[in-house]
């Protein structure tokens, strides 16, 4: 019945216009709106005649835009007449001064009168707020939806994730309201993910992003261009470019055309690497699949280029860009000047920046720093603070990393009163200190030995924090958060956590690693160990640092067992490397050889590279003694990582001369070698010494021979030992005399009194010679005489 007397008034309605043209629907529209109270009802007729055109128009010509909100939120009711030229309309009209107030003053009349309203039009509220940079706003309306009777559904979801995901700090909110997205039954679409993803990558955290990248897939969910893209960019910022270049593959394989950004990203990624043969291999590829080198493939190569010490080709490839209309931005200007500053050409790079306002380019304080970073690193301290100064008076301001600078620059320099001036003139402009630079004047009082004064900086920064939020929200964990989004509680959650990002002057893990090394050095353990509890009590988690620091100062002062004790009581940073090396470090220190190997073989086990089994097999060869086929296993295994390290098989070989065990030492330095890998100088030297001591000369000559193939250049000291045992044999002359000249074409300045003691012994040796020629000739001259 309902519908035959819609339908009706439908038919009255337009039979009495013969045109029922856009401008026409329009006319009516408007005119509802200026004379029918409520709106809603009267414009119910017209509902089959509306276009998204139709809204669009009356929104933009009527100039009440109160109406025009309540006309865009029934109208979005209706799928088919939502566009984004409407939504783009109306974020505009919010932007506008007490546009959200209108909009808020609106949503509650509705609500007054009963009318209901669907979750686009808190979609079109919460992007306003975000484009505005009121992210508190955006979450505040989200968190009000259930007020009005609106379920957020997958998009309004997105829109709030998008806002909390752009600071780590809100990280922890974002993942409770995606966990309260999944229990309310709204199914998460590839645009979720993306966004999740992308901000986890941009804070580098890859291994969460990969994990929601499995979720995905585990949703059936199939990864396009934009998810690959952000992945392959998180891959290649972690350095991880071979699984960044498999996805790449994997993306054209599935389908997905890989576009300039995706190309950019992972050609970046080997430059950052300094893998500049594989990148330009990686960009004639692009090139043969239709891809255009711009300006942000100019700057990666260029600035690889740089990274590998090739300024020369840097300069010439930046040639070639501006010869093809290529024009520079300010970071491209950035790496220029970085380049050129590293090449030992302050004077160029000072003059690339001045000229940088000519050329349409005003420097930013990125371009500042990394010529006050050079100016500092030439010892050109004052040139340093007259850039400071002058950046303070343009638009590029000096940030924390500008201070940070200057004060490690003064610290280095033992100029520790001057750093504290520079501190101190940024509480005078009425600044807070940031952390970087609360940490690298502490640094530069605990070199200093000035630790008192260092732990009251700490105290003034910790001033301000209360405590009793860190640890809520330290130890709570997600739980927490969950309960307050699925209570509604979602913005004071927001508040909580923003007042937690404010306080940015509060210490970090590297504020407390600083101190405890200073602590360490000074012999107090005990503070050290302190400062560790301190740290978790305030909701940080030591890093591989603090444990890595912590161990190496227990066992300079001979607490071997407490230092075991601190790393066993730690699982999470079992997979830190640094710790495992240190550990055999001081093992090898010891003569634990065998206590060395087996961490080594425990941190392979851990990250899955080596398994049981075959730990067991290397360990049946380690006691029937047969170590060179143990060694040679455990690195062929090993060197399957991507991280593969040279340093435990140099601690290891290290160990064993320290063990005076060189026989095994000179076999782990053939294998090395044989296997190209690294041994380090103090390692050769080492074995050197020992090989010498031991008179195992020509093995000494083979290891030396080996450090001038490397252009190693070693202390004199362990050289002229070398040649001096070699000089107390009759038949090796030769072999010192090919030795020096090699040294001295390699650099060496060798000894005046070895070189004095080598030409006197080399003629002596002649004149024995002469003497036994002689001998020879009066011989022959007798018989000859006796035959006669």
């Amino acid at each position: 019945m309902r519908s035959q007397m819609f339908l009706r008034s439908v038919i009255q309605f337009y039979s009495k216009r013969p045109y029922t043209t856009e401008f026409n629907i329009s006319s009516e529209v408007i005119a509802i709106l200026s004379k029918a109270k409520p709106i809603e009802p009267a414009l119910e007729p017209l509902v089959p005649f509306l276009s998204h055109k139709t809204i669009t128009s009356v929104i933009k010509d009527h100039l009440n835009p109160q109406l025009g909100f309540r006309f865009f939120i029934w109208a979005s009711r209706r799928e088919r007449l939502r566009s984004k030229e409407s939504f783009s309309l109306l974020i505009d009209m919010l932007s506008k001064e007490n546009g959200c107030d209108l909009y808020w003053q609106t949503l509650e009349e509705l609500k007054s009168s009963g009318v209901s309203v669907d979750s686009y039009c808190f979609l079109v509220l919460i992007s306003a707020y975000a484009k505005m940079g009121s992210a508190e706003k955006a979450v505040e309306s989200f968190g009000r939806m259930k007020e009005f009777g609106c379920r957020p559904d997958v998009f309004t979801y997105n829109a709030v994730l998008r806002v909390m995901m752009r600071k780590e700090v809100f990280f922890m909110l974002a993942f409770a309201v995606y966990n309260e997205m999944l229990k309310c039954n709204c199914a998460p679409n590839r645009y979720t993910f993306g966004v999740l993803m992308d901000g986890l990558y941009k804070k580098g955290r890859m291994n969460d992003a990969q994990k929601m990248f499995d979720d995905m897939t585990g949703r059936g969910i199939l990864p396009d261009r934009v998810t690959y893209t952000i992945l392959i960019s998180g891959l290649c910022q972690r350095g991880s470019v071979e699984d960044a270049r498999k996805l790449f593959h994997e993306m054209k394989e599935a389908g997905e055309a890989p576009d300039s950004v995706a190309c950019n990203a992972l050609l970046d990624g080997f430059c950052k690497l300094g893998r500049m043969v594989e990148a330009f291999q990686l960009l004639r590829m692009f090139e043969k699949d239709g891809f255009v080198l711009g300006l942000r493939g100019c700057s990666s190569l260029i600035d690889g280029l740089f990274r590998g010490g090739r300024y020369d080709e840097g300069f010439e490839l930046y040639e070639i860009m501006l010869k093809k209309n290529i024009k520079p931005d300010v970071v491209l200007c950035t790496i220029l000047i970085q380049g050129l500053s590293k090449a030992g050409k302050i004077e160029d790079a000072l003059k690339l920046l001045s000229s940088m306002p000519s050329q349409g380019i005003p420097p930013d304080t990125y371009c500042y720093n990394a010529v006050i970073k050079a100016l500092c690193e030439q010892g050109l301290l004052e040139e340093a603070r007259s850039l400071h100064l002058e950046m303070s008076e343009t638009e590029s301001f000096p940030d924390e990393f500008t201070q940070t600078i200057l004060i490690c620059s003064m610290c280095r320099n033992g100029l520790v009163r001057k750093a504290e001036e520079i501190f101190n003139e940024i509480e005078k402009r009425g600044c807070s200190p940031s952390v970087p630079s609360f940490n690298a004047l502490i640094d530069g009082l605990c070199k200093s030995g000035e630790l008192k004064e260092a732990r009251l900086l700490l105290h003034k920064m910790e001033v301000g924090r209360p405590a009793s939020l860190f640890l809520r929200l330290s130890y709570s964990g997600n739980r927490s958060f969950d309960a307050m989004v699925e209570s509604g509680s979602i913005l004071k959650a927001y508040k909580d956590l923003a007042h937690l990002a404010d306080a940015g002057n509060s210490p970090d893990i590297v504020t407390y690693n600083v101190l405890i090394n200073g602590f360490c050095k000074a012999g107090d353990i005990d503070g050290a160990l302190k400062l560790l509890n301190v740290l978790q009590l305030k909701g940080l988690s030591p890093d591989s640092v603090t444990y890595n620091t912590l161990i190496n100062g227990l066992h300079r002062v001979g607490r071997e067992e407490e230092a075991f004790k601190l790393f066993y009581a730690k699982d999470d940073f079992r997979h830190s490397p640094a710790v495992y090396k240190s550990l055999m470090t001081w093992s090898c220190r010891k003569r634990k050889i065998t206590v060395a190997v087996s961490l080594w073989m425990k941190y392979l086990k851990k990250i899955s590279c080596l398994d049981d089994e075959t730990a067991n097999e290397i360990e049946q060869c380690f006691k029937a003694g047969e170590t060179e086929r143990a060694l040679r296993r455990l690195i062929e295994l090993d060197t399957r990582r991507e991280e593969f390290s040279f340093e435990p098989y140099t601690i290891w070989l290290i160990g064993l001369c320290q063990a005076g065990r060189f026989q095994e030492a000179l076999m782990v330095f053939s294998v090395l070698r044989e296997k190209k890998i690294l041994v380090t100088p103090p390692s050769c030297v080492k074995l050197i010494h020992g090989l010498c001591k031991r008179e195992q000369l020509d093995a000494a000559v083979d290891v030396f021979a080996y450090t001038l193939d490397n252009n190693f250049k070693l202390m004199p000291r362990v050289c002229n030992y070398l040649l001096s045992s070699l000089l107390q044999t009759r038949d090796r002359v030769e072999i010192v005399s090919r030795l020096i000249n090699r040294m001295e074409l390699a650099g060496y300045d060798v000894d005046s009194m070895l070189r004095f003691r080598l030409l006197k012994r080399l003629r002596h040796r002649k004149s024995r010679v002469m003497i036994d020629e002689s001998l020879e000739l009066e011989a022959e001259g007798k018989n000859e005489k006796c035959e006669v």
